[in-house]
């Protein structure tokens, strides 16, 4: 089974940084991933086929810009820190985080997968 990746989860790790010491660096990684939801907002209810074309358009270019940012910015903290975790949590699962991309019927998150695997 293919993974899905759970953008709120990679939110998640940068949001707590950002309530817990108001990290700057946090502050534009959820800046950039508001970015990606207000895709999915302006999508919600277009067919996966126009879903998939704005995410191409308007996504992806954002995504690749998070990405080299995430990659960048992780060759500059200390080893370690609590940025580094975040960093790495999205880096590491970034195929994942990025695969609703490439498919206008996966959603941005997995939430709705965990439930469903909750429910059975």
């Amino acid at each position: 089974m293919t993974e899905i990746g759970c953008m709120a989860h990679a939110r998640r790790k940068f949001f707590d940084l950002h309530v817990a010491n108001k990290s700057q660096l946090a502050e534009q990684a959820l800046h950039s991933i508001g970015g990606l939801y207000e895709v999915e907002r302006q999508a919600r209810d277009m067919s996966d086929e126009d879903r998939w074309r704005i995410r191409q358009e308007k996504a992806a270019p954002l995504a690749k810009a998070l990405h080299d940012w995430l990659l960048t910015q992780r060759d500059l903290v200390p080893e370690g820190s609590a940025i580094s975790r975040a960093l790495n949590y999205s880096l590491k699962r970034w195929v994942a985080l990025s695969r609703y991309l490439d498919d206008g019927a996966l959603p941005i998150d997995n939430n709705w997968a965990e439930v469903r695997h909750e429910v059975a």
